[in-house]
């Protein structure tokens, strides 16, 4: 039995349609999907203006028909009762509501209405399926967090049974845990690991410190996808390694849809069939391909709710070989707010710190995982978990390259701990900088 499917069917959600037309989207040729795209953003943008009083005050005196014009939202701009922000015609009770994570600091109620959320589904299954995936058979062991009230935990119970999936807490990552996770790989057949990226890496780290390659203990492993937090090179080759199968990159975010995923020739490919992907500069206009720039969203199906140029608060860059049906994303450079504003003035991705400091300090093993918060201009902290403290040479060397790297005036300071903190989602975000671009 499809349970999967029937699950989703069950809750209103036509996944079949939303098979088909997807499919029917995807058999357009590269000249058809122009005109597709262009259809398809015409058709949101009509819509919303028209059945959403909202849009209607959010867009002002825009023109329809110049995109380029459009306004830009912001998450702070829909940080109002979801009530308001609804279409003609649709109610809380009659959508798919969710809250974002709040990673970018800006969290929100949405609503996506059930068609949209349908081909959500349709497109995720269509990508897992390039690596054989089948979320009506294919066992999954999952790295997710899980509500801890009893309603929120069995809910979560009951529908990791219908989706074939056995979920591993990312809330322990002791030895003793990941012994009990090694017990469940030997005795369980999964095709697949799907989760967040920071609790794989440190599974994958307990197999080096046990000597164990996962795929002799789960012969039936094909597969792992990381999702949710940046994925490094090194700590990809590290769980392909001791999984023993190769690694997937995945990127999305819970108000849209999945937005890119790894395809088999290696490639970040973005999501096209139901997401018009732009990259923006500061004055919202597309930059040429090959050039960074804020990620920028447009939704094609969700009338519930709009997402029409929508800024998600990431900045990436597009492959100069993309096309309209198949854009690449080259690089995903991190989040808008995770800028390091320095004691000069100088502006520096914050992902800067925690690759000169992860190059130095994981290379002998002694740290778990650790990550860096920006307090002042000058004054930088990293956390770490360890089993013994970080040696004054490290501490020097870390020091020496942040100089080399960026400036000097800069102060940082450790602290070890036996555990990091996660969000209750079970998210660790490797840099935090708690100043405002404008300090």
């Amino acid at each position: 039995m499809r349970l999967f499917d029937f699950s989703l069917r069950f809750n209103g959600y036509q996944i079949g349609k939303a098979r088909e037309a997807l499919a029917k989207i995807q058999a357009n040729s590269n000249d058809d999907f122009i005109d597709h795209v262009e259809e398809r953003t015409l058709d949101i943008l009509n819509y919303h203006l028209n059945h959403n009083s909202f849009y209607r005050s959010f867009f002002g005196s825009a023109s329809r028909k110049d995109w380029s014009s459009v306004p830009v939202m912001k998450k702070h701009d829909l940080q109002q009762p979801l009530v308001n922000r609804l279409s003609d015609g649709f109610s809380p009770k009659s959508v798919y509501t969710n809250k974002t994570s709040g990673s970018s600091g800006d969290p929100f109620v949405f609503a996506k209405d059930k068609w949209s959320h349908a081909l959500t589904w349709a497109i995720i299954m269509d990508r897992f399926s390039w690596y054989d995936i089948d979320f009506n058979k294919s066992m999954q062991a999952r790295f997710y967090g899980i509500p801890l009230d009893k309603k929120g935990y069995y809910k979560e119970r009951i529908k990791d049974f219908f989706s074939h999936r056995f979920r591993f807490s990312v809330f322990d990552l002791s030895d003793k845990a990941f012994k009990k996770c090694l017990t469940k790989f030997s005795t369980t057949s999964f095709i697949y690991i799907n989760g967040y990226t920071s609790p794989i890496v440190q599974f994958a780290k307990y197999l080096r410190r046990e000597k164990v390659i996962l795929k002799t203990i789960c012969p039936s492993l094909k597969v792992c996808m990381v999702t949710s937090e940046m994925l490094f090179d090194d700590d990809k080759i590290l769980m392909e390694t001791q999984f023993g199968v190769p690694v997937v990159n995945e990127y999305g975010a819970s108000e849209l849809d999945l937005i890119a995923f790894q395809n088999p020739d290696g490639d970040f490919q973005l999501n096209s069939e139901t997401l018009l992907i732009e990259i923006l500069d500061e004055d919202d206009q597309s930059v040429p391909l090959g050039d960074e720039g804020r990620i920028v969203i447009t939704s094609f199906y969700n009338k519930a709710h709009p997402f029409i140029r929508y800024d998600i608060g990431d900045i990436g860059m597009l492959s100069e070989k993309s096309t309209l049906k198949t854009p690449i994303l080259k690089k995903l450079i991190g989040r808008t707010n995770d800028i390091a504003i320095l004691p000069s003035g100088k502006k520096a991705a914050g992902l800067t710190f925690y690759y000169i400091t992860k190059s130095i300090i994981e290379d002998d093993g002694n740290v778990k995982e650790f990550i860096i918060e920006q307090i002042t201009r000058s004054h930088f902290k990293v956390t770490y978990v360890s089993q013994n403290d970080l040696s004054d040479d490290k501490i020097n060397t870390i020091k020496k390259e942040m100089e080399n790297y960026l400036e000097s005036g800069i102060d940082i300071t450790f602290e070890r701990k036996n555990k990091i903190e996660r969000s209750k989602s079970g998210k660790l975000k490797q840099f935090t900088s708690y100043l405002k671009l404008s300090e």
